[in-house]
């Protein structure tokens, strides 16, 4: 699939609800030990979980890297 200038694009990897990795993030608005929120090309987006902590931020490549307890992954606005 080819993504042209303007379309959005994101990925969202996840290993054994431990480890996630989320391209396309422009901004981290907020984070503590038991939710991330995230603002993606696709949305806000929120992370839950337990002993949540991040891992690797990198916004000029719009990737962020959380590991915890991993237990749901939301985009906020349902579509």
């Amino acid at each position: 699939m080819e993504h042209g200038k303007g379309a959005k694009h994101q990925e969202v990897r996840m290993l054994n609800r431990k480890s996630l990795e989320i391209t396309g993030v422009g901004n981290v608005e907020s984070f503590d030990t038991e939710e991330f929120l995230l603002e993606t090309e696709c949305r806000f987006m929120t992370v839950k979980g337990q002993n949540l902590h991040m891992k690797n931020l990198s916004l000029e490549q719009g990737l962020v890297a959380i590991e915890g307890s991993i237990h749901s992954i939301v985009y906020l606005d349902g579509g």
